[in-house]
């Protein structure tokens, strides 16, 4: 890719970016050379979970970055103001925001704990809402401004309602939080879009939640969502806004349609094999 397709000196404001998709993104972006903060709460190894803030943030040094690790918490306001500020105070601004950390459970209407309901709401859609809140004046002054919600597209199919209401309606508040700023910005220039997978990805959800090594089985690693969010962010920041964007129809746009290297697993699942992702109908 040519310069003007790099992330090379910019600033990256990730939240939830200790494994997974969020530190996919993040070694992606390190790879141009690019500065990348991390907000996230696992500080200290977890039995069943990989990584750490502090791995991740050896991570992205490691591809050629610069990294902030900040151990927060999105649902507290003074913990994401915090996270900004000294984002800002070691880089000098913030380009990019991505909004990664989300919480998930499946569980039908009269099975899950409001406590639970809480959770989701609290870091799906309000902690979205609020990370992207105080990275909007520093995007503001950059460059060519990007938010990115890692989030789907807003299908209304009662199918995806009927399954796990709970857990739908704090990710499609995601996607409206990213779809309110796309139009609220569109003429100050930030972009803001919204960024899911064809298929499901190999993540410690996944692996825990979703059907364990089975599932896996029937995925994509991170990094074809790190490639499509490196494309988009790359990309005019005035001509790339409003979109619910899907995995492979980016990496298509860029000429990219071989996607059996991001296949899970030695050897990789058949495109047949691989599991479609929920909120896409078939």
């Amino acid at each position: 890719m040519s310069d003007s397709r790099s992330l090379a000196g910019k600033t990256l404001f990730i939240s939830g970016a200790s494994r997974g998709i969020g530190l996919a993104i993040g070694v992606r972006a390190a790879q141009d050379g690019a500065n990348v903060a991390l907000i996230a709460k696992t500080a200290e190894p977890h039995p069943k979970l990989e990584g750490t803030i502090h791995t991740a943030a050896a991570a992205i040094e490691a591809a050629g970055g610069q990294a902030l690790p900040i151990v927060g918490d999105i649902r507290e306001e003074a913990s994401v103001a915090e996270a900004a500020a000294r984002t800002v105070e070691r880089f000098g601004g913030i380009d990019v925001c991505v909004n990664n950390a989300s919480a998930i459970n499946l569980s039908g209407t009269l099975d899950l704990p409001m406590k639970r309901y809480d959770l989701m709401q609290d870091i799906n859609t309000r902690g979205t809402f609020q990370v992207t809140q105080a990275c909007l004046p520093h995007l503001l002054e950059a460059e060519n401004p990007h938010v990115l919600t890692l989030s789907p597209p807003l299908n209304l199919n009662p199918r995806w309602f009927a399954q796990h209401v709970a857990y739908t309606i704090a990710k499609y508040g995601m996607s409206m939080v990213a779809l309110g700023v796309a139009e609220e910005f569109r003429d100050r220039g930030v972009a803001s879009n919204a960024l899911w997978p064809r298929t499901i990805i190999a993540t410690a959800a996944v692996q825990n939640l979703l059907g364990g090594d089975a599932a896996m089985a029937r995925s994509r690693r991170p990094e074809i969502m790190a490639d499509a969010a490196h494309a988009i962010l790359t990309r005019p920041a005035r001509e790339t806004t409003a979109n619910f964007f899907i995995d492979d129809e980016v990496l298509a746009a860029e000429g990219i349609t071989d996607l059996s290297r991001y296949g899970y697993g030695d050897p990789p699942p058949a495109a047949s094999e691989l599991q479609l992702d929920i909120f896409l109908d078939a």
